[in-house]
């Protein structure tokens, strides 16, 4: 018997799936790492405390199977930039998606540059969330460190240069850097000479699944593990999540209520958004994909419990929200608590809570901060659905979907059933993409047929329906008119 290892290098742990060669879940494990915000909308971390926990949470993983590991693949959190020099060492923290400080950046890039050269090039427009603005924030802000730069990697790439040696990254992954030429599959010059760097600078590019090499024999040593170990090529956070709850196809959707909130949606044709609302990126499964991102979605009722209630139990006020209060709530709640990107793109907006009146309760803010999130979900569903997409069902995860209550609100909110899988997530998708890789299935198609099952099916409720619909309007209206206060 063999077993893999499937890793998800997430903003603030790294979960580790073991399986054995018949896809069969044997073990999993998370290890944390700290996130440091040294300055109001920055998001940094070390990427020696990803490697640290990495290797923490697999020595544990392979005790008593020291000789029968066989191989790893990793995905990880998408655009942050890891910048080495030339002895392969990194030069600074790496600056994460959820960091918004290259705000000027975009400007240049979507009113200089130009929106229509970007997504000529790219098929999307600037974020600061993206790879190319931070490149461009260094060279304005840290030009010592920029001079240094000799290599550009996300964040799960810096990983397997670290087990491999090899300066590698996949089309998903490389598509959010907005550098890369979706369409043509390939970096752009264009956006490579924007960025002041030279085109050696970025690593060579791969489909998901492709064999990169194998661990070094150092590593093989303080791992404890006593065998040769194949690494394959991961995806980005999102594309693994899909692949881990069986989205293979074309047209299938999977929505996630992660820390971010996403809408992934599997697309044979490239196309592009002409407003750049939603991301055109490439999936774990040699297709295009649309992808829509808010950034703060689960993380809202984090933030809620955790920094204004001190409540740890998230789930106390949500038991209080009365049944007959559903769809009739008059405290909307904005979910831009770290600016936002789809579809409005605007890092200067920030969370409000508007409709308190003195006889709400705590739970009326719970259910507004629920609520938000859904409704904010939906402006991405309709921006998607004006590009002539049509998302008649999805597959859900994210830690969010644990909420029965969160469910039956975002179904009803979107209109669609939504489906929640039996599924370990983006670590036990990158688990599958090895097996495949490996011979033990003949394609993910059947991997997903042996082990992805649906478990719970939630469908829109006629009534709420309606009322939803009534309480979206009054939430569409708020963003414009506070916009300008920004």
């Amino acid at each position: 018997m063999s077993y893999c290892l499937g890793a998800d290098l997430g903003t603030s742990a790294i979960k580790i799936t073991l399986c054995d060669e018949k896809g069969n879940v044997v073990s999993s494990i998370e290890k944390e790492y700290p996130l440091s915000i040294p300055f109001p909308s920055y998001s940094e971390q070390d990427p020696h405390d990803w490697v640290r926990a990495f290797f923490d949470g697999v020595k544990e993983l392979a005790k008593g199977r020291e000789k029968e590991i066989s191989s790893i693949c990793i995905d990880g959190q998408m655009h942050g930039l890891v910048a080495l020099d030339e002895q392969g060492e990194v030069i600074r923290p790496c600056i994460l998606w959820n960091d918004s400080r290259s705000e000027k950046e975009c400007v240049y890039l979507n009113e200089e540059i130009g929106k229509e050269v970007l997504l000529k090039e790219t098929g999307n427009i600037a974020y600061p969330g993206f790879t190319l603005p931070k490149i461009l924030w260094m060279r304005n802000h840290e030009k010592e460190n920029f001079d240094r730069i000799k290599t550009v990697l996300l964040p799960k790439d810096y990983l397997n240069y670290v087990l491999t040696g090899v300066l590698s990254s996949d089309y998903s992954d490389a598509a959010g850097t907005l550098v890369l030429d979706v369409e043509k599959k390939c970096w752009s010059k264009k956006m490579i000479e924007i960025s002041g760097l030279e085109e050696s600078c970025y690593p060579s590019l791969c489909d998901t699944g492709t064999l990169l090499g194998k661990v070094k024999k150092e590593i093989l040593e303080e791992l404890g593990i006593q065998r040769e170990v194949n690494v394959y090529q991961g995806a980005a956070d999102n594309a693994a999540a899909a692949i881990g709850n069986g989205i293979i196809l074309e047209g299938e959707c999977n929505i996630s209520l992660g820390t971010s909130g996403t809408i992934f949606v599997n697309s044979k044709k490239y196309t592009y958004d002409e407003k750049g609302a939603i991301h055109s990126f490439y999936s774990g499964t040699s297709s295009y994909c649309l992808l829509a991102c808010m950034l703060s979605a689960a993380s809202s009722l984090k933030w809620l419990n955790d920094n204004i209630f001190f409540e740890k139990d998230y789930n106390k006020d949500q038991e209080k929200i009365k049944e007959e209060n559903l769809g009739r709530n008059h405290v909307y709640f904005l979910p831009y608590l770290m600016g936002e990107r789809s579809p409005i793109n605007d890092p200067k907006a920030k969370g409000v809570l508007f409709g308190l009146g003195m006889d709400n309760q705590r739970e009326d803010i719970t259910q507004a901060v629920l609520e938000g999130v859904c409704f904010a979900l939906k402006d991405s569903l309709l921006a998607i659905k004006r590009m002539g997409v049509e998302i008649k069902e999805s597959y859900l995860t994210g830690g969010g979907s644990r909420s029965s209550l969160w469910k039956r609100m975002l179904s009803s909110i979107l209109n669609i059933p939504l489906y929640s899988v039996t599924s370990y997530g983006p670590s036990y998708g990158m688990a599958l993409v090895a097996l495949v890789s490996e011979g033990h299935f003949k394609s993910l198609e059947e991997a997903k047929r042996e082990h992805i099952e649906v478990k719970e099916k939630i469908f829109p409720e006629k009534e709420l329906v309606a009322l939803y619909e009534e309480r979206y309007q009054e939430f569409s209206r708020i963003y414009p008119s506070v916009k300008s206060l920004f």
